[in-house]
C-alpha cells in the first residue's frame, strides 16, 4: 500500500521558493528522511501532504486528499515541528486532557506509561519545561495516538546529543511497527541514517533523488584509488572527486564494486558525504541550464 502519492506537485512562493513539480511514491511501513538545503522545499512538501496549503497536481495522503479533506486525513496522520505546539501556560495534566477530549485514538495510559520514564512531572506548566521535556511530551503524546502516519520536521532542533539520541531510540522501539510510516526531515543526516529505509533528497524545489537506503548501498560506492590506478579509476567516470590529505577520494554509481575494490580501497559512502556530492551537482546543472 502506499502512504504518500504525489504527481506534478507543484507550489511556488513568493520568491520562487517553493516545489517545482515534483513526482513522490512513499510505501507504507517506511521511514523515510526527506533531506535537502533550506530554501530546498522540504517544509512546502511536508505542508502539502499535511493539508495546510493549496498545491498544484496530484496528492494523496493515506488515499485521501489533503486539502479537501484534511480533517478525516489527520485521524490517520501526528505532527511534531521543530517548536512545540503546545500552550505554554498549560500544565502536563491539562495537556493530557485536552487530547483526550479532541482525539478519539488517543490512549491516555500509555502516555502516562511513557510520562513515568522521564523526570517530566503532570503539575508542571509546560513553559517551565527544558526543550527536550517538551519534546518528550509532544513524542508521548503522538506515541499514544494510533496514527498510520506520522510528520517529524526537524524534531529535535536545538536539543543536546542525549535528548536527540533518546527521542529516535524511543521512536523507534516504543513507536514504529512497520505498519506506520514515518517521514522526518532533519539537518542532522548523520543521526538518522541508521534508522532511514528510504531517503529523498531535494533541492531547488526539486528531487534529487529517491531511493531505499538499500538500494542506495548497492548503487554508490566509494574509492581511495592506489597512485598508480588513479588515472584508470578515472576513466570510470565518478561523479565526484577530491583530496584528502593529498590522496584522490572517488565517488561512483553503478559501477561494480568488485571492480572498483581492484583499483583500491572501497567503502559505502555517508548518506551526509552522498547528499553534499548530489546537491553539488544539482546546482551546477542548474546553472548550466540558466
Amino acid at each position: 500500500m502506499t502512504c504518500i502519492e504525489a504527481r506534478g506537485l507543484r507550489k511556488i512562493h513568493r520568491g520562487g521558493k517553493g516545489v517545482q513539480g515534483i513526482d513522490l511514491s512513499i510505501p507504507s511501513g517506511r521511514i523515510v528522511g526527506l533531506i535537502g538545503p533550506n530554501g530546498a522545499g522540504k517544509t512546502t512538501t511536508l505542508n502539502a501532504i499535511l493539508g495546510l496549503v493549496p498545491y498544484e497536481g496530484s496528492l494523496k495522503v493515506l488515499g485521501r486528499d489533503p486539502w479537501r479533506e484534511r480533517e478525516a486525513m489527520m485521524q490517520d496522520v501526528c505532527f511534531i515541528a521543530d517548536v512545540a505546539l503546545l500552550p505554554r501556560w498549560m500544565k502536563v495534566w491539562q495537556v493530557l486532557d485536552y487530547v483526550e477530549g479532541v482525539h478519539p485514538r488517543f490512549d491516555r495510559a500509555r502516555a502516562e506509561q511513557f510520562l513515568l520514564k522521564t523526570d517530566i512531572q503532570k503539575k508542571a506548566r509546560v513553559r517551565n519545561l527544558s526543550k527536550g521535556m517538551v519534546a518528550q511530551l509532544h513524542l508521548a503524546l503522538v506515541m499514544a495516538i494510533d496514527a498510520k502516519l506520522l510528520v517529524l520536521d526537524e524534531p529535535t532542533l536545538g536539543l543536546d546529543l542525549l535528548y536527540r539520541r533518546e527521542f529516535y531510540i524511543t521512536l523507534l522501539n516504543d513507536y514504529f511497527d512497520h505498519d506506520r510510516t514515518i517521514l522526518v526531515t532533519t539537518h542532522q543526516i548523520e543521526e538518522i541514517e541508521d534508522i532511514l529505509t528510504d531517503v529523498i533528497l531535494i533541492g531547488d524545489g526539486r528531487i534529487t533523488l529517491q531511493d531505499s537506503m538499500d538500494n542506495l548501498a548497492q548503487r554508490f560506492v566509494e574509492l581511495k584509488p592506489r597512485p598508480d590506478t588513479v588515472e584508470a579509476a578515472r576513466a570510470l567516470r565518478p561523479l565526484n572527486e577530491r583530496l584528502i590529505l593529498g590522496q584522490s577520494l572517488m565517488l561512483f554509481d553503478g559501477v561494480p564494486q568488485n571492480e572498483l575494490a581492484a583499483l583500491g580501497e572501497t567503502r559505502q559512502p555517508k548518506l551526509a558525504d552522498l547528499f553534499l556530492v548530489l546537491m553539488g551537482q544539482s546546482r551546477l546543472n542548474k546553472g548550466a541550464v540558466a
